[in-house]
């Protein structure tokens, strides 16, 4: 478990996130974080769920259409 502290951002609060969170995360500055509340607090994630929603949407567009797309692959 990791801890993060809490600072003044002008008149707002910040969290520092120590430099390997941000590189196992993959993100740098300009990402975004998502947070999630569960049932045991909040998770803090770079994974967006409306993503995940969109692939879905994608996926079976792809597989209704499949004909569709092997004649247009050719």
């Amino acid at each position: 478990m990791t801890s993060l502290k809490l600072t003044a951002v002008g008149t707002s609060t910040g969290v520092v996130i120590p430099k390997e969170m941000l590189q196992r995360m993959k993100v740098g500055r300009g990402d975004y974080l998502h947070v999630a509340e569960t049932a045991e607090g909040y998770v803090i994630t770079p994974y967006d769920p409306n993503v995940d929603e969109q692939v879905e949407a994608g996926r079976d567009f792809m597989k209704r259409y499949r004909d569709t797309f092997r004649k247009l692959a050719e």
